[in-house]
């Protein structure tokens, strides 16, 4: 009977512990394994015991471990007379010579191969330095392998030659990974066939399919993106999945294995509400519900040739055999590959964007098996997909207590116990001085903020304006500061000041907070994107009713103007989060559109392969020689897929896409068709503008 992975997982570490407790009683030097991997490029080395309590070990390969339940022993020193017990180390690293570094023949030795055939299938697959998944890191793939190596290679998903429960619970899911936008053909999972499945064939398939596992997790928690090349202003810390913990945690999943895997995507309301957006949409544009089919790899078919693959394809597309006697041909052969069905291909491949040849090729193949429909470019598709990945920026748990800013709506929420409680209009960035996309804690609020002039406005702004004008500063109430040798400019607290009254904080690394402002008429313009990066709120004394502790109403704070900066921490540490969501689903079930403020929807598009005007170039999909995609990949861009290949179209930078005309949005409103163009920049605050007034408001809310 065959022992479970999870069962010789923990057995393993058991055995292990065991080893580390009598080594440290006797004093030896024994490193236990990690379950992790370790990197390479910081060795652990160990200083070397003595002769007489442990002699040399058997030095294992790098980034290689062994079962900690099964020790191989070593071989005595000769030259270590009356040498103890042998002490083995574990991990990616060769035990050091006695001079603390290894021998050239230690060095070369190679790890040895497990006894079972099958788990020595594994292990040589995973030295094998052929990729397992395309997009798969080489850290994770090595963390995949210290996985293995910790249960003796043994298989994982694979049971005396079939799949496990939780193999088959993660097929269907990594096959339906669609409803979620992600790709299903970037998770493969292995088909196992029925006759003379050989030990590398079992080892290649339960890998793959841990790599399938590793990158879907990974993904569904926004792995799939390099964040820094869509912009260096969007920095989430995204909470990736370690690949062993993954592993360990679904194949231990038995039949809900499956559900466990889409676990990792987010649970938030707004993202399930777009999720089914996605299925609401596609379910229109499906013409006849067409199920998806698993055809096995074989060769490539066309007109004339018989394949049993082909009764398939037609109740696939509801063909009928030929009879016998029919014009075209003699009996009927369901497995004929005959005009009818390379007709129906061929409307097939057409409508998945492929070369519509009527050959049963193998990109054919993968698509009659993904019945999203992942390579879709239809617009609002592709808005929902693009949105629901900005989702996976945000903390799986946003806090019961949080503050939720989206940049396009111009709109600050507050949530308190799980329920949304106050909302308020908002003034972000503008195009050249984006607003980041981050999480962080608001700790206190400021009232009467003095404001120090950062560099980048001190240089672009304060000083061409006082060379126009040498009363530029004092008009404006700022103060020239020396310090130490340095200047610096700053505004004292008062009505002029930029931050108003009253600024929030929550520390980060880009410097801007939410605060209150001097130029309140700014907020009836539909169009609020004209900050420097920071956030201003309509009416900051009531959101600090919101935020602050309770002892600290706003007429408490009021009495506290002109009297002196004061700084009010907050009892608990507030969650804020800055996020950019140019499609969502309102609390009416409404579809709402956004105005992409950033440029950041088509740098999306493009990276996820969305986009109808580019093309992801896809290891060995794209039909370019390899020295061609190589010679691709060497040209500098500015977007990349993560752990990818490069893209073929660069976008503008953002201060190019600027554009003299703008479309007024209302997001408080019904969408308005009117065109404003910017006036010139007055005098009430540095490079500002003030659109033309939108609607009066009924409140403050």
């Amino acid at each position: 009977m065959g022992v479970s992975r999870s069962a010789s997982v923990a057995l393993s570490a058991l055995l292990a512990g065991l080893v580390g407790y009598e080594a440290q009683a006797q004093g030896l030097d024994v490193r236990p394994p990690e379950n992790r991997a370790i990197d390479a490029q910081s060795p652990q080395v160990q200083p070397a015991p003595p002769a007489t309590d442990a002699a040399p070990t058997t030095p294992v390969a790098r980034n290689a471990s062994v079962d900690a339940g099964v020790h191989e022993p070593s071989k005595p020193d000769p030259s270590a007379a009356g040498a103890g017990p042998s002490a083995t180390t574990t991990g990616p690293d060769a035990n050091p010579s006695s001079s603390g570094t290894p021998s050239a023949s230690e060095a070369a030795a190679p790890s040895p191969l497990p006894t079972d055939p099958q788990a020595a299938a594994i292990a040589t697959r995973l030295a094998d330095p052929k990729p397992l998944l395309a997009r798969l890191s080489t850290k994770d793939r090595e963390a995949i392998q210290a996985f293995y190596a910790l249960g003796a290679f043994k298989p994982v998903w694979i049971l005396d030659g079939s799949l496990t429960p939780a193999a088959k619970s993660v097929a269907v899911r990594l096959a339906a990974a669609g409803e979620d936008g992600l790709t299903a053909s970037a998770y493969p999972a292995p088909v196992l066939g029925t006759l003379g499945t050989t030990e590398a064939q079992i080892a290649d398939a339960d890998l793959k399919l841990s790599a399938a596992v590793v990158l879907y997790a990974r993904d569904a928690r926004g792995g799939r993106i390099h964040l820094a090349n869509l912009s260096r202003l969007i920095t989430p810390v995204l909470d990736l999945p370690a690949p062993d913990a993954v592993l360990a945690r679904i194949a231990s999943g038995g039949s809900s294995a499956g559900s466990l895997l889409q676990g990792y995507n987010p649970a938030q309301t707004g993202y399930l509400a777009l999720k089914a957006r996605l299925a609401m949409l596609r379910g229109q544009s499906q013409t006849a519900s067409a199920p998806s089919v698993h055809l096995s790899q074989g060769p490539v078919l066309k007109l004339g040739m018989t394949d049993p693959r082909v009764p398939a394809l037609r109740s696939r597309f509801g063909l009928e055999t030929r009879t016998a006697g029919t014009l075209d041909a003699g009996p009927g052969n369901s497995e004929s590959y005959d005009a009818g069905v390379v007709a129906a291909v061929a409307a097939f491949q057409r409508a998945r964007g492929l070369p519509p040849n009527g050959a049963l090729t193998a990109q054919t193949v993968s698509a009659l098996a993904r019945p999203d429909a992942a390579g879709r470019t239809d617009e609002a598709e592709a808005a929902l997909i693009v949105n629901m990945e900005r989702w996976r920026w945000l903390p799986s748990d946003l806090g019961r207590d949080y503050v939720m800013v989206n940049i396009p709506e111009f709109r600050l929420r507050v949530v308190r116990d799980g329920r949304q409680r106050d909302e308020a209009r908002v003034i972000v960035g503008k195009t050249e001085s984006p607003t980041p996309i981050f999480s962080g804690l608001m700790e206190y609020a400021v009232v009467n903020p003095s404001w120090n002039v950062p560099p980048s406005i001190l240089k672009n702004e304060f000083l061409p304006g006082l060379a126009r004008d040498p009363n530029y500063a004092a008009r404006r109430g700022y103060e020239v500061v020396y310090r130490n040798g340095n200047v610096s400019v700053r505004q004292p607290p008062g009505e002029r000041n930029a931050l108003g009254f009253i600024k929030f904080m929550f520390p980060n690394n880009h410097a801007v907070y939410l605060h209150d402002t001097p130029n309140r008429t700014l907020f009836s313009s539909a169009h609020r994107a004209l900050s420097h990066g920071c956030v201003r709120v309509e009416d900051p004394f009531r959101f600090a009713d919101a935020v602050l502790p309770e002892a600290w109403s706003s007429d408490r704070l009021k009495k506290l103007i002109g009297k002196g900066e004061r700084q009010i921490r907050l009892s608990e540490k507030l969650p804020v989060h800055l996020a950019y969501f140019t499609t969502l689903v309102d609390e009416a079930g409404t579809t709402r559109t956004l105005p992409d403020l950033y440029g950041y929807d088509i740098r999306m598009k493009i990276a996820l392969g969305l986009s109808p005007g580019s093309l992801l170039v896809a290891r060995g999909s794209d039909g370019k020689s390899a020295e061609a995609r190589r010679s691709l990949q060497r040209k500098p861009t500015t977007i990349t897929a993560r752990t990818g290949p490069a893209l073929t179209a660069a976008p503008k930078p953002m201060a190019d896409a600027r554009r003299a005309r703008i479309r007024e949005v209302n997001s408080d409103g019904p969408v308005s068709r009117a065109m404003v163009e910017r006036p010139p920049a007055g005098n009430s605050e540095p490079d500002l503008w003030t659109p033309r007034p939108g609607r009066p408001l009924n409140g403050w809310w």
